[in-house]
């Protein structure tokens, strides 16, 4: 049997109430950089600076989801995919990070609400994903606690101009990503490091997340809210209980730190004592202001990662083992294809009892395209796609608390440090041209909800 072709997969047996999605970011897809007043933004000043991402690319054009955005909307509707995730750039909105507002951009979002909207397509909203103004970089960035008040006067004029017809909202996407990349190691914009960056933007991230929730919750009625995770799959590489207790402080690091304070659990500071450093920027109250009740928990899961003990590696103690040095098959982004993390993160996220919605909003990945006779041919990712799927089936047989699944993503789009390199979309961009082509993943994905 080609599995591709005759996959016994069935959007029915997921419910009717499963949502589908497919998934985007701003700063990934929109370009024009500084059109209609638009201001600077810490990815802009990241990517144009030498060496910082491969092979020099930049996003000034990217996939120019600015001037094209009708046309993608009409293939979302020709791909009869139903919701679509989008974030806004905050530097459209309010140019410097406070106030005055930008009307232009204000203007640009309803356009594509509007569109959105007349097409059948739900609106999914990110607030923040990743693209701080640089202006508020120059300032300490998320490193400033004053960050909780920037980010909450944006939220504020958000929902003020765009909440009467958007109900579904994601407050920040994939803290523990932007904050020890980009405050921790140096590899992604602002490109900070060092223990104190990441601890102080870490509680200020985690404080402004429920902050913006709490004004969502007061602005927008009926609106339905989350924030989004990103979740990886841990293993200990061997059975020695040095490995397994170093698994177990990566595990915390990366599944734990952020949704736990958002749940009422605080930091779990005895799991990594590492985190006991946090002590010394929690004030007074803060710790009841981290919590929110979430209307969904949106996770993010692409692989798993194996862990090994490491005394070289300070904080943590431990050492990923990469894909390829375990000889597994993985992605152009080197990541592990591995559907049973999707399963055993569920798992795992079903234990906390106070979430009371999961929804995937970030599953994909990176293969090379096979372009023939004006066609584009991914069939692995259209076999991964699949086999995900299949897990989260599982899940949901079992019982386990899982309610949509959003692919990243829409087309393929500029990925952060990676440049045009990995290619993750449902939809080939000629970057060159902007032609679009809807892969075979898209075509099978279009079938399947039909």
């Amino acid at each position: 049997m080609n599995k591709i072709e005759n996959s016994f997969l069935n959007k029915n047996q997921f419910g009717d109430d499963f949502l589908w999605g497919v998934s985007t970011a701003a700063f990934q897809i929109e370009g024009a950089h500084d059109a209609d007043g638009k201001g600077s933004s810490i990815w802009d000043v990241f990517t144009a600076q030498k060496g910082k991402v491969k092979n020099g690319h930049h996003a000034l054009t990217a996939c120019d989801f600015y001037n094209s955005y009708q046309n993608d909307i009409d293939l979302i509707r020709e791909l009869n995919i139903p919701n679509f995730r989008f974030s806004i750039s905050w530097t459209r909105i309010m140019p410097t990070g406070i106030h005055p507002v930008n009307q232009a951009g204000i203007d640009y979002y309803n356009k594509i609400i509007d569109s959105l909207l007349a097409s059948g397509i739900e609106p999914w909203i990110t607030l923040y994903h990743w693209d701080l103004p640089h202006v508020l970089e120059t300032k300490g960035g998320w490193t400033n606690r004053e960050s909780v008040t920037w980010f909450s006067e944006y939220v504020a004029v958000c929902a003020q101009h765009f909440g009467d017809r958007v109900k579904n909202w994601m407050v920040i996407n994939e803290p523990s990503v932007f904050t020890g990349a980009g405050y921790f190691l140096g590899i992604h914009a602002p490109g900070k490091k060092g223990i104190t960056n990441y601890l102080k933007a870490m509680h200020h991230v985690t404080l402004a997340t429920a902050a913006g929730a709490k004004i969502l919750r007061d602005k927008v009625q009926d609106a339905n809210i989350g924030t989004t995770f990103s979740c990886t799959h841990i293993e200990p590489a061997t059975q020695n209980q040095k490995d397994i207790d170093a698994a177990k402080r990566v595990d915390t690091l990366l599944n734990r730190t952020f949704i736990e304070p958002i749940l009422g659990l605080g930091y779990p500071q005895a799991d990594l004592p590492v985190l006991k450093k946090l002590n010394n920027y929690i004030l007074a109250d803060d710790l009841n202001n981290l919590a929110f009740d979430f209307d969904f928990i949106g996770l993010q899961c692409y692989t798993r990662e194996v862990v090994k003990s490491s005394i070289l590696i300070p904080y943590i103690g431990a050492e990923l083992i990469s894909a390829e040095k375990r000889n597994v098959i993985s992605t152009d982004m080197g990541w592990e294809v591995y559907p049973p993390a999707l399963y055993e993160v569920l798992k795992k996220f079903n234990e906390y009892k106070n979430i009371k919605k999961i929804i995937i909003t970030e599953n994909g990945a990176a293969f090379p395209d096979i372009l023939t006779n004006g066609k584009v041919y991914d069939i692995k990712r259209t076999h991964y796609i699949q086999d995900h799927l299949e897990q989260i089936l599982k899940a949901k047989k079992d019982g386990l608390n899982v309610e949509g699944y959003f692919v990243w993503s829409l087309t393929d789009n500029f990925e952060w440090a990676e440049g045009y390199n990995a290619r993750f979309g449902l939809i080939h961009v000629d970057f060159d041209t902007q032609q679009r082509t809807i892969k075979h993943s898209g075509l099978w994905f279009k079938d399947f909800l039909s």
